[in-house]
């Protein structure tokens, strides 16, 4: 696609890595450079680029193994930027928050504005675009942030930034509330999900085919980028119907999926490469948990079995 070659964007395959394993959550203990070493060489054979979504201290140990262990990855960095605003609207706890908490976090997003430029800059040649957020503009997020806002932070990035510039949002949004976003920005990132909409997986390839002409139509002179599109392999019924997922249906939408983007040059990273145990609730079969196309252990799901040897 033109819109992609004049950002200087190739195609290739992409996954989102973020490599938290059991007794390690963002915020607290994070993973070791042997640890992410040890899966990112496991990722290096079968991916280009990676996904990343903050610019804490594991941003920070994925830049310095792929520099010192002279790794081929290109990244797109992330400024996770946190709730600024209340969101009465978001389906569980956590999306009202005291107007000193709303204070403080936009502070904070303030520094991780400051941190991606200063990570961009310094990692140049492994950085190769930049997000301001990830699902801050979608009516059920938990960490609400206003559009006006997020366009000034990509203004900053891009006047000292020279990455292109991004903002990670599920495909709704954009097409009626993100619209100034859009256009200030030098790509349009989406995320879409057929599981989590209840779409069976013989529906799933063409669901996601809808969503991403539905974005890519309204603004042809935009490129347009998935960055999260995957299946879960596991759920207790929260949102997921379990007989709805498992390791065979992650496979065929990967598969399907893998076929459709390569054919036509979309850049689409998978979500994701590893099992995450902190994330959602404390249940094991906590959907949350199981998007990974490698378990927490880093033995591979039914997908990577085949995919590894290709």
């Amino acid at each position: 696609m033109d819109t992609f070659k004049n950002l200087g964007i190739k195609p290739g395959r992409a996954v989102c890595y973020s490599g938290f394993r059991h007794g390690q959550v963002p915020g607290g203990e994070y993973p070791t450079y042997e640890q992410v070493k040890e899966d990112l060489l496991i990722l290096e054979p079968l991916y280009n680029y990676l996904r990343i979504y903050d610019c804490d201290p594991h941003a920070l140990t994925v830049l310095d193994v792929i520099q010192k262990e002279k790794l081929g990855f290109k990244i797109m960095l992330g400024a996770y930027i946190e709730a600024e605003m209340n969101n009465f609207n978001c389906p569980w706890d956590g999306g009202v928050h005291s107007e000193e908490q709303l204070a403080l976090n936009a502070e904070l997003n303030q520094k991780k504005i400051n941190r991606i430029i200063e990570l961009a800059n310094t990692y140049s040649d492994i950085i190769f675009s930049l997000s301001v957020g990830n699902e801050a503009c979608v009516g059920w997020t938990d960490h609400y942030v206003h559009e006006n806002k997020v366009i000034e932070y990509a203004k900053q990035v891009k006047a000292e930034a020279s990455q292109p510039v991004t903002f990670c949002e599920n495909y709704e949004p954009w097409h009626f509330k993100l619209e100034k976003l859009a256009h200030e920005l030098d790509f349009i990132s989406i995320h879409t999900y057929p599981v989590w909409e209840y779409k069976h997986i013989d529906e799933a390839l063409q669901y996601t085919m809808e969503n991403y002409y539905s974005v890519a139509d309204k603004y042809p002179e935009k490129a347009v980028v998935i960055t999260e599109a995957g299946w879960a392999t596991n759920s207790n019924g929260r949102g997921i119907d379990p007989d709805n997922v498992n390791e065979l249906y992650q496979k065929i939408y990967f598969e399907k999926l893998m076929a459709w983007v390569e054919k036509e040059g979309i850049l689409t990273f998978f979500f994701e490469a590893f099992d995450e145990p902190w994330k959602g609730s404390p249940e094991p079969l906590e959907p949350e948990k199981h998007w990974g196309l490698f378990k927490v252990d880093r033995t591979p799901k039914l997908v990577m079995q085949t995919y590894q040897k290709v």
